[in-house]
């Protein structure tokens, strides 16, 4: 591997993360009863979405994000978000996690965040982990600079996390394929872990989580950080 480029792509929320971000980060945005009001008529298709996954979860979320953000001007989102998540990183990452990404960019090799956290503030942890690359959840944007609260594009979570990486990986032209890390905790990871050459469950659920058929992060860490 010492010849070969080395790519570690990490999910957010629930791996470098304690949890999820988005609600905290809408209701840091928009205060909490607007969320809450936004949120009550969707109370169904959100619950279904946490259940199925899949194109309701994607259904959802999008229309949350109308509801909260439609209207909002994207210079001020910006700068709130990037208070929000990096308060949130300081409350919430996991360190041993956190250590591993910290691992991959000291080896020299590029580091990716892929998650369906949006775009808007996982560009600002590419800055803060100086890392090579960020792809999140691209947000609509009018002529005027203004959120429309729907997506550019898809929702960056199963499928499209794993078509993200790999067109990513294409647009920097590696002179040979590129050994792939992958980190993540939920079912949503699930593509990205299985088109990993090196796939690895961060999540706590040990035997009961969603990618309990993938070497788990604890055992690994001691091997190679520790020796």
């Amino acid at each position: 591997m010492q010849n070969d480029p080395v790519v570690a792509a990490f999910d957010l929320d629930g791996t470098l993360t304690e949890g999820g971000s988005v609600f905290h980060w809408l209701r840091f945005i928009a205060g909490d009863s607007t969320v809450a009001r936004a949120a009550l008529p969707l109370l169904i298709p959100l619950t279904v979405g946490a259940v199925r996954s899949g194109r309701w979860a994607d259904a959802a979320k999008e229309r949350l994000f109308r509801a909260v953000l439609a209207g909002r001007d994207l210079d001020e989102v910006t700068r709130a978000s990037r208070e929000f998540i990096l308060h949130h990183l300081a409350d919430e990452g996991r360190a041993a996690v956190l250590a591993r990404l910290e691992w991959h960019r000291d080896q020299g090799h590029d580091v990716v965040l892929v998650s369906a956290s949006p775009q808007i503030y996982v560009d600002i942890l590419v800055d803060e982990f100086r890392i090579a690359g960020g792809l999140g959840t691209r947000l609509a944007v009018d002529d005027r600079g203004r959120l429309t609260g729907s997506y550019l594009g898809k929702n960056c979570r199963g499928t499209e996390k794993m078509r993200r990486l790999n067109e990513w990986i294409a647009a920097r032209h590696y002179a040979t394929a590129p050994v792939i890390f992958a980190y993540g905790n939920s079912r949503g990871d699930r593509r990205l872990l299985a088109g990993a050459t090196h796939p690895f469950d961060a999540g706590k659920m040990g035997r009961w989580g969603a990618l309990r058929a993938y070497p788990r992060l604890s055992d690994e860490i001691p091997s190679r950080e520790g020796g």
